[in-house]
């Protein structure tokens, strides 16, 4: 591309520095993955809050994991009806960390959004485990407004916006107790983030594990009531960490980059493209020292925001130019990047509907099985314990086992021998179409067993867990990956949102599809595919759709990713 001309000519343009130069300040705290050197100092702000990751992943995963049971349990939910409810307001919790972001970014920066996120928290929690101890609608004959299923969904939802406010601060804010000029700093950030995600991980097997098993045979209430002491917790001793905390005031929000290329663009409609795209406007790096993108002919209608005219010149020399008027490149640039990745995340809805059938229909299936293992006891909620290990177990398979077999072969092609981001991306969709149809043949098994009288192992459903371990593994944390290399340098929380939206779009997804279903398979004569009595229906017709949708999925996005252009960072 010929952008290297084009950096020569904003050398007049004082002006537009504080404009690109705000969002960096920002992303510098958000891109630590990129970070790396020594050792950290000797802060003990990071692990505060690692130790207060993992404290809040038990607290969430303590109610997730087996509230669709609880729902139909003890609430008296049938079992369409409380799977959608679990996909909407898990749904809802991986929705609200967009909001978070932006009012964390715009107004009250990431301690304050944090403090206030946990007191909404820890009400939302005290709530849900107030209702395990209230009569239920029915027992009082549905007239009670303060009965345990108004108290729940309420306790949920504000469980839904205390959690979305942390997960779009705590990362972040992490990272800002890190100094990024410190070389001993930089290996501590970036190992900072490893032992993150771990911690995230921490969650569901401790909740799998320990809290559901209490809440089946113990107690409700109790089960919630330690899952609620867990982030109590946690707000007790951030609180007191207070004084040791490194903290940013809010910088503003990337999205008025994007909507000064829009509207820069529709102001000069009538204008011509120039046949050199060194005629763009462009800085140069003494004036920003941010990395330059290279122009790209797609979406040729937004570089009209980098055409340089008359009026443009006029405002530069007097240095009272509007970013609002005149873009450079590499901000046209970030919007296309944006467009392009759209399909690319809009594949992963299906990805994340598909998968969210393991806090739902899984766990109904595996509730009409029996729920022994070798003699062990195993609720069926406790197996998505099991696909967090197979989740470990994968990542183990792929570095030992997938990429030294492909480089032996020269299948890879990725920069560093490994199969690209992409192609791991378009694995993770396949492997989510197999899940289903692993799902679907197990279903099939326990309907036929059912009809001579016998319930099968709920070992049936390790197979279904396991593929859909590998289909996290490929789709997911290549999907974080890929979105972050691709993201400009200003805009690398906005794409981590997104990433975290396609869960959250999933999920109501699913829920839509339930309905569906509902409506096109329930008659006065039959129950539908997902019956209060599975053996009634037929979950297996349910699961082998999903498959044959994300077999379509796959091709869709494969499609999509074949055209797609990388993004090219002048240096």
């Amino acid at each position: 591309m010929d952008a290297g001309d084009a950096m020569e000519r904003g050398d007049s343009a004082p002006l537009l520095l504080p404009e690109s130069h705000g969002p960096k300040i920002l992303d510098d705290g958000l891109q630590v993955p990129l970070l790396k050197d020594k050792k950290r100092t000797g802060s003990k702000a990071p692990a505060v809050i690692l130790g207060f990751e993992c404290l809040e992943s038990t607290a969430f995963n303590g109610i997730s994991t087996n509230l669709v049971v609880y729902l139909e349990t003890v609430l008296h939910g049938g079992n369409l009806a409380s799977a959608s409810n679990v996909t909407t307001w898990y749904g809802t919790s991986y929705l609200t960390p967009i909001f978070g972001a932006v009012i964390a970014d715009t107004f009250w920066g990431n301690y304050n959004t944090i403090l206030i996120s946990l007191a909404v928290y820890l009400l939302g929690m005290m709530l849900v485990t107030f209702s395990a101890f209230l009569p239920t609608a029915a027992v009082l004959g549905g007239t009670s407004v303060l009965g345990a299923q108004t108290i729940a969904f309420l306790g949920l939802y504000l469980v839904a916006v205390g959690s979305g406010g942390i997960r779009s601060s705590l990362l972040p804010f992490g990272a800002e107790q890190f100094d990024d000029d410190n070389a001993a700093d930089r290996e501590g950030k970036a190992s900072f983030f490893s032992w993150f995600y771990l911690c995230v991980s921490f969650g569901p097997i401790v909740s799998g594990i320990f809290i559901v098993w209490i809440q089946d045979n113990v107690s409700w209430g109790l089960g919630f009531g330690i899952a609620t002491a867990c982030i109590a917790l946690a707000f007790g001793a951030f609180m007191l960490a207070t004084p040791m905390y490194k903290r940013r005031m809010p910088t503003g929000t990337p999205l008025k980059r994007l909507c000064q290329v829009v509207v820069a663009a529709c102001r000069k409609i009538g204008h011509k493209l120039p046949a050199d795209a060194g005629m763009f406007y462009e800085v140069s790096d003494k004036v920003d020292s941010q990395p330059k993108i290279a122009h790209t002919s797609e979406f040729a209608f937004l570089d009209k925001a980098a055409i340089i005219s008359e009026s443009d010149l006029k405002e530069v020399m007097e240095e009272v130019g509007s970013s609002w008027k005149l873009c450079t490149v590499t901000q046209v640039e970030e919007l296309k990047i944006l467009l392009r990745l759209l399909p690319i995340w809009a594949t992963s809805i299906i990805v994340s509907a598909a998968y969210s059938q393991m806090n739902t229909t899984f766990i109904q299936q595996g509730s009409a099985m029996d729920m022994t293992i070798l003699s062990v006891p195993v609720p069926a909620a406790s197996m998505g314990s099991f696909e967090v290990t197979c989740v470990m177990i994968w990542v183990m398979i792929y570095n030992k086992v997938i990429v030294p077999a492909l480089r032996v072969r020269g299948f890879s092609t990725g920069g560093d021998g490994e199969p690209s981001q992409l192609q791991r991306m378009g694995a993770g969709r396949l492997l989510m179409a197999m899940a289903m149809a692993v799902a679907a043949l197990a279903e099939m098994k326990r309907l036929d067993s059912a009809a001579r009288g016998e319930v099968i192992s709920i070992a049936w459903q390790l197979p279904q867990y396991f593929v859909l371990g590998g289909a996290e593994v490929f789709c997911y944390i290549a999907q974080l990956e890929f979105f972050f290399d691709e993201a400009p340098d200003t805009m690398k929380s906005t794409c981590t949102s997104l990433a975290l939206l396609t869960i959250a779009l999933g999920s109501y997804m699913s829920s839509l599809i339930y309905t569906v279903v509902a409506a096109f398979t329930a008659t006065a004569d039959s129950p539908g595919w997902i019956s209060d009595d599975l053996n009634q229906g037929h979950l297996d017709y349910f699961f082998w759709m999903m498959a044959a949708m994300c077999t379509l999925n796959f091709v869709v996005y494969s499609a999509f990713a074949k055209n797609y252009k990388l993004k090219t960072v002048l240096s």
